[in-house]
């Protein structure tokens, strides 16, 4: 029987996900796109289609999460996500899951499961943890070799430098540190040693 995630409103949670048999889950640039729009356009339990997200984006007290952080690589995705809702991450990761299955399959004309099973968690129990998460998700792609992260388009880390992005909620982690390149100092120092470390504990995932 699989194991059932239960998770806590005000909580936060490592969220992550790879393809079946570790398959790519983006080949191009707009299927990176089309899954940041659906971090936007479906944190909300009211019904939305995304041919609608230039005229509906959920109001705040709408979100079923806050999205703190998020990393998509070729083959897996990173996220922090704390509960705003009952069942919020659940209903969320399931129209996320679903939403862009549906659009992958119909893009390349595939057919059958695109995700390794039900996403992963790891609950984040500590405020230390909590910074050091959100450095490995921010520079997921510099860790893994694949671009640094200031460059890297499809995660978070240049919204926590000021530029524009998703509109994470990213207070709680920035707002302990003098600025944001005070932040970068921080999350550049933890990248050495997780590079560093080769055997990955329960809170990350393996490419």
């Amino acid at each position: 029987m699989q194991r059932r995630e239960f998770f806590t409103i005000g909580e936060y949670y490592h969220i992550f996900n790879r393809g079946v048999e570790k398959r790519q889950i983006f080949k191009r640039n707009t299927d990176y796109t089309r899954l940041l729009r659906s971090l936007i356009f479906f944190n909300t339990e009211n019904p939305i289609q995304m041919r609608d997200e230039d005229k509906v984006r959920p109001r705040p007290e709408e979100r079923l999460v806050d999205v703190v952080s998020y990393c998509l690589n070729q083959n897996h995705f990173h996220l922090i996500l704390r509960e705003n809702k009952e069942n919020g991450i659940a209903m969320f990761m399931k129209k996320i899951g679903t939403g862009y299955a549906m659009y992958f399959n119909k893009r390349y004309n595939r057919s059958g499961v695109l995700f390794q099973g039900r996403f992963k968690s790891v609950h984040i129990n500590s405020n230390d943890l909590l910074l050091y998460m959100s450095a490995y998700v921010n520079c997921n792609s510099q860790i893994h070799g694949i671009e640094k992260a200031e460059k890297y388009p499809w995660c978070s880390f240049s919204e926590y430098m000021g530029k524009s992005g998703i509109g994470c909620q990213k207070d709680e982690v920035l707002g302990q540190f003098k600025n944001a390149e005070d932040y970068s100092v921080f999350c550049m120092e933890k990248v050495v040693g997780m590079k560093e470390r080769k055997e990955m504990s329960k809170f990350y995932l393996e490419d």
